[in-house]
């Protein structure tokens, strides 16, 4: 029996040779297992092509391969943004998953990249757009693709939704859905590429935002008639054995080109697991290498949303943590808003002192406006937005998160937060100048 197909997906930018060295090393029949490998390429710098567009794409050139016409089964490797790609074609229709076997990212842009809202820019169009004169796209940097790749986009907010948090399992250890396995570099670019480094990346991607251990609460403050909406943090749910391996030495390109044989040896057997028991035993090796324990700096990524009892997005809010009558500044040393939906917020925190010494009185306060007399929000626990101005303040107690069996602070790893308030006409509880009904005569 001929080896499953392994397809191989490039980032952004990218073309199918980006992955020559891993095609290369995969292929080589000299050395077993040996594996069929296939290296999809697709178009990401057009202004119009979105991420979705792409997934459908994938799909069309997996049914025109004369193995795969038949939905056959196959194992993908992604790079960067191939990660939204695969994920995307997974999520259109849940039977996919079924096909796919084995899913081994590299570098992934799971929850996107912190560079992908300055290649929108002129010089982002320079060094990344199309170099093509001839082509109608010139100069073009895939605005689409890049909205999706901002961080705390909604496209990623809506994508967790169906593969992390949704109704049906993704991901896991058994025959209808794909093994998982997650690498990352623990090094920033050097030379001139040092220019775009961020703290806690890879040069391009977050290593707190590679992984698909992600979870979620929901705080719901919203009134209702007959029953009392949570004041204090929710539960939190989610994907929590999934974690990214990291590769030490390694960044975005060198992971590419240059992967370590610790990295390749990891990445062979990986394609081979069909197992759980195999599964628990490859998780020990490549828990052994990983760079993970040797940190210094331990990060963690926030995606924060606001929104009203419709579902509709609140965009002018403020949140800070405290512990005690001390604020954790580090909350708010490095926050990105996503430019196309301001309810939507990406923190960014250097979590290692809060790991090992979690805050005590640790509490969350929100403050949130509507900009305009007519209309205020209203949260339980909060002041009555009927004061002189349309403003809640809120105020929740976390510390049962800091001091009891679940833990808000997990390093490496994407947490998700929605907030609901209650938008309503002001004054509260009175004839408001909104909307007035007048007697008949």
């Amino acid at each position: 029996m001929p080896p499953r197909p392994v397809v191989l997906i490039h980032g952004y930018s990218d073309k199918a040779k980006g992955f020559d060295v891993w095609r290369r090393l995969l292929s080589d029949k000299t050395t077993k297992p040996f594996f069929n490998v296939r290296v999809s390429e697709y178009e990401s710098l057009t202004n119009e092509i979105s991420i979705k567009d792409i997934a459908e794409g994938f799909d069309r050139a997996l049914r025109l391969q004369t193995d795969l016409k038949n939905d056959e089964d196959f194992d993908a490797i992604v790079h960067s943004t191939g990660m939204l790609v695969i994920r995307a074609w997974l999520t259109t229709y849940p039977t996919r998953k079924d096909r796919l076997k084995h899913l081994v990212a590299l570098a992934p842009a799971t929850w996107g990249s912190p560079l992908a809202h300055k290649g929108r820019s002129w010089l982002g169009s320079i060094f990344k757009g199309s170099k093509d004169p001839r082509s109608p796209d010139f100069l073009e940097a895939g605005n689409e693709v890049l909205h999706g790749l901002e961080l705390g986009s909604r496209f990623t907010w809506d994508l967790a939704h169906r593969d992390l948090f949704g109704p049906d399992v993704y991901y896991g250890p058994n025959k209808r859905t794909p093994y998982v396995f997650v690498f990352c570099g623990d090094q920033p670019y050097k030379g001139i590429r040092e220019l775009v480094n961020e703290p806690g990346t890879d040069g391009t991607v977050r290593l707190a935002g590679c992984s698909l251990n992600s979870r979620k609460a929901v705080v719901d403050l919203t009134e209702r008639p007959t029953v009392r909406s949570r004041t204090e943090f929710g539960d939190l749910k989610g994907v929590s054995d999934i974690p990214v391996i990291l590769i030490k030495g390694l960044n975005h390109s060198t992971i590419m080109k240059e992967p370590t044989s610790d990295l390749i040896k990891l990445v062979r057997s990986a394609l081979t697991i069909a197992s759980e028991a195999e599964l628990d035993s490859w998780v020990t090796s490549a828990t052994a290498v990983s760079a993970e324990a040797t940190m210094k700096k331990k990060w963690q990524q926030f995606v924060l949303r606001v929104v009203d009892e419709r579902g509709d997005p609140i965009p002018d809010y403020n949140v800070r943590l405290f512990s005690g009558n001390k604020e954790l500044t580090a909350f708010t040393e490095d926050v990105h808003v996503y430019a196309r939906d301001k309810s939507l917020r990406n923190f960014h925190v250097d979590v290692t002192d809060f790991v090992a010494k979690p805050p005590k009185d640790f509490r969350m306060r929100i403050i949130a406006s509507t900009g305009t007399q007519l209309v205020g929000y209203v949260g339980y626990g909060g002041e009555s937005a009927a004061g002189p101005t349309p403003t809640v303040e809120v105020e929740l107690d976390l510390t049962r998160l800091t001091t009891g069996e679940t833990k808000f602070f997990f390093p490496f790893t994407t947490t998700l937060v929605e907030i609901k308030l209650n938008r309503e006409p002001l004054p509260l509880g009175a004839e408001s100048p909104l909307c007035r009904i007048m007697l008949g005569s």
